[in-house]
């Protein structure tokens, strides 16, 4: 069974576009949080950014994974 996954998203960010699809193809599930739409989320990305609500933002097992790569994403869900 896969951990919980979650995706921080927006809809103009071309990245989390990208990363949605590779994480698509690998079949890792997600749930998807648009901070635009629900920004109370953007805080919590900030405070690990210092300041910036970086997206993509991946969380796995409560760990934050800036704008990671679709390797850094598999290796969160396999530990």
């Amino acid at each position: 069974m896969q951990p919980p996954v979650t995706m921080f998203s927006t809809q103009w960010c071309g990245y989390c576009r990208r990363l949605k699809r590779q994480m698509d193809e690998a079949g890792i599930s997600y749930l998807e949080v648009d901070i635009d739409e629900e920004p109370h989320h953007g805080a919590r990305i900030s405070a690990v950014t210092g300041g910036s609500r970086t997206v993509p933002t991946v969380e796995v097992r409560g760990r934050l994974l800036v704008n990671p790569s679709l390797e850094e994403v598999v290796a969160a869900v396999v530990r």
